[in-house]
């Protein structure tokens, strides 16, 4: 039976000291930008590493069973695994859309509204784009177009 790697990319980029702002300095300023650039630039890699390491154990695991248990279990594991992956391979996406979002100065500020999104939020959800105000009014929609 083939032996899983089991993907922590929710949790993958938490290794960062919280940035603790001087009491006048700026939203968004040079040294945030930096802090939010080094977390997403660290989660990326490391995502980047993860799919690597997935398909040399692809290609490791490439091998027919006669039994069909052993075979389902395989294909089973690797359906479970290119999901993750597919989830991953998304989130690597809106990683580099923040870091775009760095360069041409609009990381941090609400797409919906343009408030500010806040510095905890942002290191909660490094690929956030909505202020917390618009993220719950964004889910309440999705919840009531559901229930339609």
């Amino acid at each position: 039976m083939a032996n899983t790697t089991k993907s922590t990319a929710s949790q993958q980029f938490t290794a960062f000291t919280p940035y603790q702002p001087a009491p006048d300095e700026e939203y968004m300023s040079a040294a945030q930008l930096a802090h939010f650039q080094n977390i997403l630039e660290g989660w990326r890699s490391e995502l980047m590493a993860e799919v690597d390491r997935t398909v040399q154990h692809m290609q490791m695991e490439n091998v027919n069973y006669s039994d069909p248990n052993d075979r389902a279990s395989l294909e089973t594991d690797m359906g479970l695994e290119l999901r993750a992956r597919d989830r991953e391979r998304k989130l690597i996406r809106k990683i580099t859309q923040a870091l775009d979002r760095i360069k041409n100065g609009e990381y941090g500020y609400c797409e919906a509204c343009g408030v500010e999104i806040g510095l905890r939020r942002l290191e909660a959800r490094p690929t956030a784009t909505l202020c917390i105000d618009c993220k719950t009014l964004e889910e309440k929609r999705e919840k009531q177009m559901a229930q339609d």
